[in-house]
């Protein structure tokens, strides 16, 4: 079956249908990520988005049901090179086009991506369809115009509806690992998955939810966090009656300025406890503080992103997934940007200097991606255990 990709500005490109039959659309955007596309298709900051990968052939290991970030895709469309044919690994329960068919999402594959990906990086973001039902490219130009995402609040989309304690029984937060020897530990899920054990929750905190990506959970709870996972549209009071020793803002989809109810429960939170945001968690403390943010010309999408620590000089290779950033110029006094990303120098950390309260634009948890960043769930453990040694 044939699929037709249709930018909003009339270009077009044609190729193979592979996942659902249908029609989407978007806003497309590309990711440089040489694998985790399940993980990809599972993060909730693509709400209302179609993704394009770059890297060339995709499929090859399957998805299996330990590595998804929610509890379903939250793509529009998926656009890649080549499907693998084959699925080789293990772990697989099943192939890449049978998860996007089961979950109604097309996939068109067999063009050229590299052109693509250039024509988005020189005209800037647009909104894109995918159809394998729209012959007439008119049509499916009028489609991808018509359908809205600037100022749309996607996080009420994919914030849960009620609080909710992550991982009681403590079995979906251990480390999967690869057994070396006999000697090793072993906690098996019967097929033959082999996890670390948790080490024992310290700290309570409360979780604001923008779009979270399971791996943050994990993460936090392998750090000694007790979490509390709290909707976005939570109020102050909500949050501090969890009584919890630090507060968290999720990465999530679309546009911080659309959040303003956020912003407010954040900014009435500052100097409570302490406070660590990723992504649009950075963006929306960022505009609690009374910044502002801006909306990048083709984002940042890809588990391979430079950013410099202003405090230490050094350099990390980070996995982001952002189509906004924190003006600097905008920041009040008494916030500082900690880190940059040196691609573009846009802002990638803040700290406010007189508060308990910093964030970052990039994923720590890196699901995919490296693990260069993964210490921040460290440093805000000691940033918790610092305000309470102090009776904050």
């Amino acid at each position: 079956m044939t699929a037709l990709l249709a930018l909003e500005d009339g270009r077009i490109f044609r190729g193979e249908s592979f996942g659902a039959a249908g029609t989407a659309a978007g806003e497309i955007c590309f990711n440089t990520s040489m694998s985790g596309y399940q993980e990809i298709l599972t993060d909730p900051s693509y709400r209302g988005q179609i993704v394009a990968m770059t890297y060339p052939e995709i499929g090859n290991y399957g998805i299996n049901e330990l590595d998804v970030e929610s509890g379903q895709p939250h793509v529009r469309g998926f656009v890649i090179e080549e499907l693998s044919p084959v699925t080789s690994n293990w772990r697989s329960d099943m192939s890449l086009h049978d998860y996007l068919v089961r979950n109604g999402i097309p996939g068109i594959q067999g063009i050229d991506t590299r052109a693509l990906t250039r024509h988005l990086r020189t005209r800037g973001a647009m909104r894109a369809c995918i159809s394998t039902e729209i012959t007439d490219e008119a049509e499916a130009v009028r489609r991808a115009r018509e359908v809205p995402y600037e100022g749309v609040d996607f996080v009420r989309e994919v914030t849960p509806t009620a609080a909710y304690h992550w991982d009681p029984e403590q079995n979906l937060s251990r480390r999967w690992i690869l057994r070396k020897s006999a000697e090793d530990p072993e906690i098996s899920d019967g097929k033959g998955n082999v996890f670390e054990e948790l080490k024992p929750a310290v700290h309570k905190l409360a979780a604001l939810d923008f779009g979270m990506k399971k791996n943050i959970l994990r993460s936090l709870r392998r750090n000694g966090f007790d979490v509390t996972v709290l909707p976005a549209t939570a109020t102050a009071d909500e949050v501090l009656s969890v009584g919890a020793d630090g507060i968290f803002l999720s990465n999530g989809p679309g546009d911080p300025e659309a959040l303003g109810y956020a912003r407010e429960t954040v900014r009435s939170l500052i100097g409570k406890k302490p406070i660590f945001g990723i992504c649009l968690g950075h963006q929306v403390l960022a505009l609690a503080l009374g910044g502002k943010t801006f909306k990048l010309k083709f984002g940042h999408r890809g588990a391979n992103q430079p950013v410099k620590d202003l405090r230490s000089g050094k350099i990390a290779i980070t996995s982001q997934n952002h189509g906004y950033a924190v003006d600097p110029e905008s920041l009040p006094e008494g916030v500082e940007v900690t880190h940059v990303n040196l691609n573009d120098g846009t802002v990638a950390g803040l700290r406010h200097s007189a508060q308990r309260a910093f964030s970052v634009q990039y994923h720590p948890e890196a699901s995919p991606g490296p693990h260069d960043a993964d210490y921040f769930f460290e440093e805000f453990a000691k940033e918790v255990a610092a305000a309470k040694a102090s009776g904050v």
